[in-house]
């Protein structure tokens, strides 16, 4: 029979009460970590609430080219259940449609979803990623945009006015403009008083016509009471929210002046700094998101809008080539005019024309021609 070792029931007593000390240090840990953990949760939660009061230079109920920031909205805020809410506000109601890029630089508001082609009267390169006369198609515009020099470039020129730009929305070519009378030749557009926006109003201007600038909820009255004879402003889809078929019947074609539209969400420099880069990311995402979803609707609803055209009266008119050559001529000159004057536009500018020309390789063997 074996003897019985004392120091075998200390030894089991000693273990036993180790383990206990170890699960209850181990258990005070978990609990002080787990008090930690949540109150650091709670903070962080706290402080990356985003809620920025979104002022838009569109009117939201304009499909395409109004309604885009409310899908983008939308989508950040049930992405994140509502901890990032951008919280929208239409034309004129916390600022001016044409002064939502000031207010962001002066942190007047956090942010903003405007048309950046309105600040050309403070910063002449604004038209190159807003809206080119025979400029890129939407999809080269994005290409150029994403893939080259435009983001960059784009931050860089507004960087100096204290606002971050984050591409969130583009649509195709406009119409070329309602008119009472057709346009026959160039000497039509002498004297003529229109509401056109971008380089394509200075185009216009050294062909004569009055060019004037107002925002699109107050065309219509000005069109109906002769202060105008003609506008130019979005997609037909737009304009005949607008009502401009009812005034000027004679709707032109194509949208010279702006093969594209592009829109920005503007956001304050020292704000748009201060978010975790997460949150840029997912701002930009969403963005991003928003590009494809705002181009496919603009596309998706034009054809039936002019379905619609013979029962209202309204006809589709083409410019003829000899017109365009001429419009497109008068564009070159307005182009080297606005590079020569200012340094950003020239650096924008050849940026583009140097895309175009690489891109053009791809795009003449690639795509079926216009017209076969």
């Amino acid at each position: 029979m074996v003897p019985k070792n004392p120091w075998n029931n200390r030894t089991a007593a000693f273990a036993i009460a180790v383990a206990f000390l170890v699960g209850l240090v181990g258990s005070l840990a978990l609990r002080s970590y787990s008090s930690k953990t949540t109150a650091s949760t709670v903070t962080v939660t706290e402080r990356a609430r985003i809620h920025w009061r979104v002022p838009v230079a569109f009117s939201t109920n304009l499909p395409a080219l109004g309604d885009n920031i409310l899908y983008v909205s939308d989508k950040l805020n049930r992405a994140t259940n509502g901890r990032v809410e951008l919280e929208v506000f239409e034309p004129g109601m916390l600022i001016p449609a044409f002064s939502i890029t000031e207010g962001v630089r002066d942190k007047k508001i956090e942010a903003g979803y405007t048309w950046l082609g309105y600040d050309q009267g403070r910063i002449p390169a604004t038209p190159l990623i807003s809206a080119v006369p025979f400029g890129m198609e939407p999809w080269e515009f994005t290409a150029w945009y994403f893939e080259d020099e435009g983001r960059l470039l784009t931050e860089e020129l507004y960087r100096k006015h204290n606002v971050h730009p984050v591409l969130c929305g583009v649509i195709g070519p406009e119409t070329a403009g309602w008119f009472r009378d057709r346009i026959e030749s160039l000497e039509d557009f002498d004297g003529l008083k229109i509401r056109f926006a971008g380089l394509g109003g200075r185009v216009l201007q050294k062909l004569g016509a009055s060019v004037t600038m107002i925002p699109g909820g107050e065309i219509f009255q000005a069109l109906e009471k002769g202060a105008i004879d003609a506008t130019e402003f979005s997609l037909p889809a737009v304009d005949e929210m607008l009502g401009f078929d009812r005034v000027a019947k004679f709707n032109y074609f194509p949208g010279w002046h702006q093969t594209f539209t592009a829109e920005h969400l503007v956001v304050n420099l020292q704000t748009w700094q201060g978010l975790a880069d997460s949150d840029q990311e997912l701002i930009e995402m969403a963005c991003t998101a928003g590009i494809i979803r705002n181009l496919s609707r603009g596309e998706g609803i034009q054809g039936e809008v002019m379905k619609g055209f013979p029962a209202k009266d309204v006809t589709p008119v083409r410019f003829s080539d000899e017109i365009l050559r001429q419009l497109e001529a008068l564009t070159n000159e307005v182009l080297a005019e606005e590079a020569a004057k200012d340094q950003d536009f020239a650096r924008i500018w050849e940026s583009q024309k140097k895309f175009i020309k690489t891109y053009q390789n791809w795009k003449s063997h690639a795509y079926l021609p216009r017209d076969f």
